[in-house]
């Protein structure tokens, strides 16, 4: 762990890769979205990295299905809506973590925001806070918000072949055509998530 954040520290001290990063995860119909809107709502997810049998992992969530969820089933981090009491939306991210996965927030610390990313199906424009934590942690899924917690080396998220296409079913009606996604465990990482995630998997190289 401690060579991992060293190396994030490092890499935090240059510009982020941005959307350019974001964007190499992106179908092509989502490249041509416009910026946010200026009625958009706020939100934050935490990209957690910690260790688990000495290696860095990275935790995602399985939603939970749910009809009035647009992303029900997908996978995602943790995180969600900014309240004003809040104060900031790193808050924001640690606070839904503790809600859906049990996070002890008080064993985490924040390094920095990653690139923000609007997300036009729910309108909200989406901060990722980038977290560490030092030592191997618990979680305990909200079972109304997460389906299954996956805990996910590092290595398999920067290894090449975990980039992988497939056509996604969206509706009756449309099909995307391939969509880039990270094959995670056998689950599908695909649209904003895989776009942040990609952004930490470039900062890291």
């Amino acid at each position: 762990m401690e060579e991992i954040i060293k190396k994030l520290n490092q890499a935090l001290q240059n510009p982020l890769p941005g959307s350019l990063a974001q964007y190499g995860m992106s179908h092509v119909l989502r490249r041509a979205h416009k910026p946010a809107p200026d009625d958009h709502k706020k939100a934050a997810v935490l990209l957690l990295i910690y260790p688990k049998a000495g290696l860095p992992h990275v935790m995602l969530t399985e939603r939970a299905s749910h009809h009035k969820d647009r992303h029900s089933g997908q996978m995602s981090f943790p995180g969600g809506r900014y309240e004003k009491t809040d104060g900031d939306l790193s808050t924001t991210a640690l606070r839904e973590a503790e809600e859906e996965i049990g996070l002890a927030i008080e064993k985490t610390e924040v390094l920095s925001f990653l690139s923000e990313l609007y997300i036009p199906v729910s309108n909200f424009l989406v901060q990722p806070v980038l977290a560490i934590a030092k030592q191997e942690l618990k979680f305990v899924p909200e079972p109304g918000e997460v389906k299954e917690i996956v805990e996910v080396p590092l290595s398999l998220l920067l290894a090449e072949k975990t980039k992988k296409l497939i056509d996604i079913k969206i509706s009756e009606r449309m099909t995307l055509k391939d969509v880039p996604y990270f094959d995670v465990k056998g689950k599908i990482v695909w649209g904003a998530t895989a776009m942040m995630m990609n952004e930490l998997v470039e900062l890291l190289r």
